[in-house]
């Protein structure tokens, strides 16, 4: 099996500019997934699609290849993540002459996964007839049962009704994608536009802090946070 992993880097974040680049407890974020990637066992090639010529210098000094700028057409607000990993997978296919199997999108909005997480995702994929393995963590506060909507003033609720203010009782347990670890047969992302979900796609179930995925200000802080008191846990051991 051919495994080609791809992270997308595009330079236009609205929320954090330049969120890529942007420093968690110091390292750059995109330094997160980039050095976790280097350390599996199973990638055949990975790459890094930008727009941004300030992030392909950076990530090609840190020894990652970034064999092309990306096209503006697939770095703008409305451009789909889907339409830039396909582009990413022709352009190597095409610069290789290989057909890859599986496409393994590392995301650099979640810092905490690691190189083991990326290949027990990969190792799911290997082991079983699925269309795609997908990073999600489990909801706690955050569960359907506790969102709801307004009203005309007035509470409502969201999707199903709260029984219990216990977050014990709340069933059945529930799990969002964290923005870490799609792993994607080629063919049903080529072929299908199949990025993740139905009834074909297995859960790589990963534990907090793993939930955050870094889209706003507080996001990085938070996520900066935890971090920091990890590494100081550690260098105190």
């Amino acid at each position: 099996m051919r495994i080609i992993a791809i992270t997308l880097a595009r330079g236009g974040s609205k929320g954090i500019p330049k969120k890529n680049m942007a420093y968690l407890s110091g390292k750059r974020l995109i330094d997160y997934t980039v050095d976790e990637a280097k350390k599996s066992n199973f990638i055949d090639r990975y790459i890094v699609s930008t727009d941004d010529e300030e992030i392909a210098e950076y990530v090609s000094s840190l020894g990652v290849d970034v064999p092309f700028i990306r096209p503006s057409y697939l770095a703008s607000d409305t451009a789909t993540s889907t339409d830039a990993l396909k582009h990413a997978v022709e352009f190597c296919e095409l610069e290789e002459k290989i057909k890859y199997d599986l496409v393994v999108e590392l995301m650099c909005t979640n810092p905490f996964k690691t190189s083991l997480d990326i290949d027990n995702c990969i190792n799911l994929y290997k082991q079983n007839s699925v269309d795609s393995v997908i990073g999600v963590s489990k909801l706690e506060d955050h569960h359907p049962a506790r969102i709801k909507k307004v009203v005309n003033g007035y509470i409502r609720d969201f999707v199903i009704p709260e029984i219990s203010s216990r977050r014990q009782d709340l069933k059945p347990d529930a799990y969002i994608r964290n923005g870490s670890i799609y792993a994607i047969s080629r063919n049903k992302l080529m072929n299908d536009n199949y990025r993740f979900g139905g009834k074909n796609s297995m859960a790589y179930i990963m534990d907090e802090p793993a939930h955050i995925n870094i889209d706003t200000k507080w996001d990085l802080l938070l996520a900066d946070l935890i971090l920091r008191n990890k590494n100081k846990d550690e260098n105190e051991k």
